[in-house]
């Protein structure tokens, strides 16, 4: 099949070497004529060192490469995911299915990247988001991964699970695209927590208790947003979660151990050199909860410590002196 993928960050450039090995004709889009020059005189991309580029991926900074493509790829940081989709918009073939791989909520209006997707290119362009526990640095390296292809349509969903799922990259479908979403964005909120942990030098015990009680946040949350409660516990909700908080191929956890450190937030984010997605994430779950009415305490933690300076030792002294508790009170399961 043409495809196009939409963006030559590390995890745009590790699927498109899942849909080129599995014989597709694939064209890796960069944002800049820039990027896309380093990528053809390097034969790499300097974000997976180590994983060549093969002869036959297309590289070109061209968005009119999506055109003939029953499938594009879209796969741009967060908050560049409505200017692109907006892009698109009279380049694609009526029926092409869009695939979202971004992780976030977009910050300004609260939407999941979905919806955007769909605001920005209406009726006629089914939808799917490509979300699970999947570092780019492993995809790339043909790491044995599994993810989950969510969309309302079925046969969507199917084709994008039958254009990825290889030897090394297994693909499950599931109708509920709200919850898959939501696990993707929000555990980036406790991956930042979890890392600020291991720099404040807790143990494994404490990030047990952070990552348990963090994913009946993000269940609560979800649940209350259309979400269905078995994809919480599912790849997308704690296998996404597991991942995220252990790995230090997580930005989100590297920015963490940094504001665990001592290291401002201003500065922590700026170290990282990347977009650190469970910042703005936090703001925007807190917003959520809030709205929703869903008791979100780790979340308002992590806003304390991101957004009005506080002491994360401090902070972490109230969560757990919060007033006591039955451990399966409002549980999401």
């Amino acid at each position: 099949m043409k495809t196009a993928v939409l963006g030559s960050g590390g995890w745009g450039t590790a699927l498109a070497l899942v849909l080129l090995e599995n014989g597709n004709d694939v064209t890796l889009w960069s944002y800049t004529e820039e990027e896309s020059g380093v990528l053809r005189a390097q034969h790499e991309n300097p974000m997976l060192k180590g994983v060549p580029l093969p002869e036959a991926l297309h590289l070109t900074s061209d968005l009119a490469c999506v055109k003939g493509c029953p499938m594009v790829v879209l796969a741009t940081p967060s908050f560049a995911v409505r200017t692109t989709a907006r892009s698109l918009k009279g380049l694609l073939e009526p029926g092409t299915v869009v695939v979202s791989v971004s992780k976030g909520i977009e910050k300004d209006t609260s939407m999941t990247l979905t919806d955007v997707i769909e605001a920005e290119l209406g009726p006629g362009h089914p939808v799917v988001a490509l979300c699970g526990p999947s570092h780019a640095e492993e995809v790339g390296r043909k790491v044995p991964t599994a993810v989950v292809s969510a969309s309302k349509d079925q046969k969507a969903a199917e084709l994008v699970q039958d254009c990825f799922m290889n030897s090394r990259f297994r693909v499950y479908t599931s109708p509920d695209i709200v919850g898959v979403e939501l696990g993707a964005a929000l555990k980036n909120i406790i991956a930042l927590c979890a890392g600020c942990c291991d720099g404040m030098g807790f143990g494994d015990n404490t990030k047990a208790a952070l990552m348990t009680r963090g994913l009946t946040e993000i269940a609560r949350l979800g649940m209350a947003m259309g979400g269905k409660k078995e994809t919480f516990a599912g790849l997308a909700g704690v296998g996404d979660l597991i991942v995220t908080c252990t790995s230090m191929h997580s930005r989100n956890r590297r920015c963490g151990i940094l504001i665990g450190q001592g290291v401002p937030v201003e500065e922590a984010l700026k170290q990282i050199g990347a977009v650190v997605e469970g910042y703005y994430a936090t703001a925007t779950g807190k917003e959520l909860a809030e709205k929703l009415g869903v008791e979100m305490p780790i979340t308002e933690a992590a806003y304390s410590v991101l957004y009005e300076g506080k002491d994360p030792r401090n902070v972490l002294v109230e969560l757990m002196t919060r007033a006591k508790k039955h451990e399966i009170e409002d549980s999401w399961v």
